[in-house]
């Protein structure tokens, strides 16, 4: 089957195109013929030797990628059965072998695939859809009348972090550029401030509830001065879990720093809310297997809207 391997930890030109057996599905596991996988700022992080490199450094070969979406050929699961259409996020913080025409799967990890959605849109909604759902939904446990700011509002988790908090009935800020202003609108944003404009935290008229934060750095220090007390705030970027809880406390404010973790439900969740539409993945570019290196440099621009896709 056709395999992405990378070589080394670096740059694009260690990602190689090659050959390596079909796996065998495990116990509890389903082999999926991958029709679409999603590439994630981590996926860049990673190759390059940050990112969650620490954990595959021993591995060989490393094969990136962690969503998918596909048709089970085989399953050891009672979960799914042959010609089931599946997507999710699989073996996240660890290897996830996506890169890939098969993928051997935890079956706890996936979930059915609506039937109204592509399989490239049930790609996109993996990891960065789980990560909006974890943290608005679950950990942060936004409800309605809450006020609630997104960093980087058009991006891969903010695109869909947006969607979610409408749906749970809060009150969205979110940031964006001015080419992403009426995209960021249309995803249901009460207010979009442009962070190249303005300082953010001088735009924000009423203190908020809950911050997301995606981007790092000292965003985290501007981002305090615009919560509430008691207000919450959760970092993705990794690296930050002790910076966010101490600068956090010291101002009577919740910090959190929270990872992603592959889970079935949760994508059963996420198929529920695209099926009926109240979650909608918006797709910037699509690019062929064979050009996974162009894929991984346009991310790496970081003005992607919303999700790059890779088609098998």
């Amino acid at each position: 089957m056709k395999t992405i391997i990378l070589k080394g930890f670096g740059g694009v030109e260690n990602l190689s195109l090659t050959d390596t057996p079909v796996p065998t599905p495990e116990q509890d596991h389903v082999l999926v013929q991958v029709k679409a996988i999603s590439i994630n700022p981590v996926d860049i992080k990673t190759r390059a030797g940050k990112g969650v490199s620490g954990r595959l450094k021993d591995i060989h070969p490393i094969i990136l990628g962690w969503d998918i979406a596909g048709t089970v050929k085989q399953s050891n699961s009672p979960k799914f059965k042959p010609g089931d259409e599946v997507f999710g996020m699989i073996n996240f913080p660890g290897h996830g072998k996506a890169y890939a025409e098969y993928v051997d799967a935890p079956a706890s990890h996936l979930a059915l695939k609506p039937n109204n959605i592509t399989f490239e849109e049930a790609a996109a909604a993996t990891l960065a859809a789980l990560t909006a759902y974890q943290t608005v939904a679950l950990h942060a446990k936004i409800k309605k009348g809450d006020r609630v700011f997104i960093h980087a509002a058009a991006g891969g988790v903010g695109h869909y972090a947006v969607q979610i908090a409408k749906h749970l009935g809060a009150y969205v800020i979110g940031t964006a550029s001015a080419d992403n202003a009426d995209f960021v609108k249309s995803l249901g944003v009460d207010e979009h401030i442009d962070y190249k404009a303005q300082p953010f935290e001088t735009a924000v008229q009423e203190k908020v509830d809950f911050v997301l934060d995606t981007i790092g750095g000292d965003n985290i220090d501007r981002s305090l001065e615009i919560i509430k007390p008691g207000g919450t705030i959760i970092s993705i970027p990794s690296g930050l879990r002790e910076e966010v809880t101490a600068k956090a406390q010291a101002k009577g404010i919740n910090g959190y720093f929270t990872m992603v973790q592959s889970n079935g439900e949760d994508m059963a969740a996420i198929a529920k809310l695209l099926s009926d539409q109240t979650l909608i993945s918006h797709i910037s570019q699509t690019f062929p297997f064979e050009e996974m290196a162009k894929a991984h440099l346009q991310l790496e621009t970081g003005r992607t809207r919303g999700k790059i896709i890779i088609k098998i």
